[in-house]
């Protein structure tokens, strides 16, 4: 696994729920925009994170008829999801900060 894909999947997590919080999606729509976005994914890597993330409160579904056969799930952002999207940016910001300045020759 190369260090790109290691760092990637360490993100994903919060850069879903982001996108969830911007609008009502369902799974493969999901993948969809974050390969849009740039990262290089499926359903085999998203579909997982949904579910591990509905388990816990953090986002919750609703079953929608699709005009192409089973019914789909659409994932909406809980308010401990809106706490836990929070807790990764703050986190993220103070990450790059630090990886910035240790980039940029450890000048603060």
């Amino acid at each position: 696994m190369s260090i790109e894909t290691q760092i990637l999947k360490g993100l994903l997590e919060g850069c879903l729920l982001k996108i969830i919080e911007k609008e009502e999606i369902y799974g493969y729509k999901a993948v969809e925009r974050l390969n849009e976005i740039g990262f290089d994914v499926n359903e085999a890597t998203v579909y997982p994170i949904l579910t591990r993330l509905t388990n816990k409160g953090i986002l919750r579904v609703e079953k929608r008829p699709s005009p192409y056969g089973p019914d789909r799930k659409y994932y909406f952002i809980t308010d401990l999801g809106e706490e836990s999207l929070q807790e990764f940016d703050t986190t993220w910001q103070h990450i790059q900060s630090v990886v910035n300045k240790v980039m940029d020759g450890g000048q603060g």
